[in-house]
């Protein structure tokens, strides 16, 4: 069995899904998993905005928009429009409804909920044997929001009972159940990450991601000319790219599929021929994959004020950020010193007045990370080297090399990001 993940772009309007469908229906049995239809979530989103100003009107005048948008994509699949009013009808009595935290998660759900219901709707149609598998009855998160995938194992097989005899069965990304019962969403990741789950749990063939892009590619095409697809990397390569700018998958998403050794790949369903990227546990001959960049990062330096022999300096520093729940990127450390690159600025005013117990703190904000990512074990000679060399005219704040065998990292100002990721296209790739 192949698992299957289409995106909100791929999905975003009549003509998308039946191109889709056509991808889908290849006699091969499968699980697909579908996004929201695009701008659908940010639509849902602004509704819930007016819900929460009490605005039962405005939130209305939004679900209107929306559901005439929904009518005219019904009428280009030529299926009848009342599978959706029942959605709608539940959207516009949530509407009336006083606002807690949890309209949001409820509102937001419908995207997905709808745009299966019009998949299997019209494939059905088409004469395919399709069913659909509500994710809301097995996909299942932990009191800490992470999955509970002892408990999604045991309800998606029990699902797989009831709708396994199937060719193709759609699914919904993105949603799930918590630990009280309530709808809820896997943040981070989102449809990619249910697609790992469902694949790596039932043990597929392959999970596929199809999104527009033709796979990762070894630099950003958006500032970097003559980029080209990666066709092969290692599932700890995808994940640094991933954890270090590259769009097209987040880190965590490939995780479940790792563990189970199920092997990924990225597709581009604007371009199906295309053989994109795959990802699994093999590493190929080629040391150096691909660059990605990290915006937003903020560099917090802190200097011990007790100078050298310091003891107990570093765990102090890092107790500040495990109370606060804030990850750091990059880190790198002398006698005296201790630099260190966050993406999270949340709780970073607090971080910085419990680091000024410990020494004198200076804080930068308008930073970019630039990692290299690939095979870069200490047999690859030389690779750091290059790297340096290509940015020569570059002014570096910290460099990261050696705490992972898959990347070099560089803390530069965002300003001279372009200019970098050019210069180590052409020293890296050309």
């Amino acid at each position: 069995m192949i698992v299957q993940k289409f995106g909100g772009t791929s999905v975003g309007s009549a003509q998308r899904i039946k191109a889709v469908a056509e991808l889908i229906a290849n006699g091969e049995q499968k699980i697909v998993v579908l996004s929201a239809m695009s701008g659908t979530t940010n639509h849902l989103l602004q509704t819930t905005e007016y819900i929460r100003l009490g605005n039962a009107s405005g939130a209305t005048d939004m679900l209107d928009a929306l559901e005439t948008k929904y009518r005219n994509e019904c009428e280009g699949l030529a299926i009848d429009y009342a599978v959706l009013q029942p959605f709608f009808a539940a959207l516009r009595k949530i509407c009336l409804k006083p606002y807690t935290p949890q309209t949001d998660k409820d509102v937001v759900s419908f995207g997905e909920l709808i745009s299966t219901t019009m998949m299997t709707t019209y494939m059905s149609q088409q004469g395919e044997d399709v069913v659909l598998m509500p994710a809301l009855d097995y996909m299942r998160i932990n009191a800490e929001g992470e999955p509970d995938l002892i408990a999604t194992e045991q309800l998606l097989q029990q699902q797989m009972e009831k709708y396994g005899a199937h060719r193709y069965i759609i699914t919904q990304g993105f949603i799930c159940r918590n630990a009280e019962g309530q709808v809820d969403n896997l943040k981070r990741g989102g449809s990619d990450y249910t697609a790992s789950i469902v694949g790596a749990l039932l043990e597929a063939q392959e999970i596929q991601i199809w999104t527009d892009i033709d796979g990762m590619h070894n630099n950003d095409p958006r500032f970097v000319e003559g980029t080209q697809p990666v066709r092969h990397i290692s599932f700890d390569e995808a994940a640094e790219l991933a954890y270090f700018g590259a769009k097209i998958l987040h880190p965590t998403c490939i995780l479940p599929a790792k563990m189970h050794n199920v092997p990924v790949r990225l597709l581009n369903t604007m371009c199906p021929e295309a053989p994109g990227t795959l990802i699994n546990n093999q590493t190929s001959p080629q040391p150096v994959k691909a660059v990605a960049a990290k915006d937003g990062i903020y560099a917090v330096r802190v200097q011990s004020d007790r100078m050298l022999m310091a003891y107990g300096f570093l765990s102090r520093v890092f107790s500040v950020f495990e109370k606060y729940r804030t990850s750091i990127d990059l880190i790198t450390t002398s006698e005296v010193a201790v630099s260190m690159s966050v993406d999270n600025n949340s709780q970073l005013d607090a971080i910085v007045a419990e680091l000024r117990t410990l020494g004198t703190v200076s804080v930068e904000n308008g930073m970019t990370i630039i990692s290299v990512v690939g095979d870069l074990r200490a047999d690859n000679r030389g690779i750091e080297s290059v790297v340096v060399q290509a940015l020569k005219e570059i002014p570096i704040r910290m460099i990261s090399y050696g705490g992972s065998e898959h990347n070099i990292s560089l803390l530069i100002h965002s300003d001279h990001k372009i200019p970098a990721l050019q210069s180590l296209s052409k020293a890296l790739f050309q």
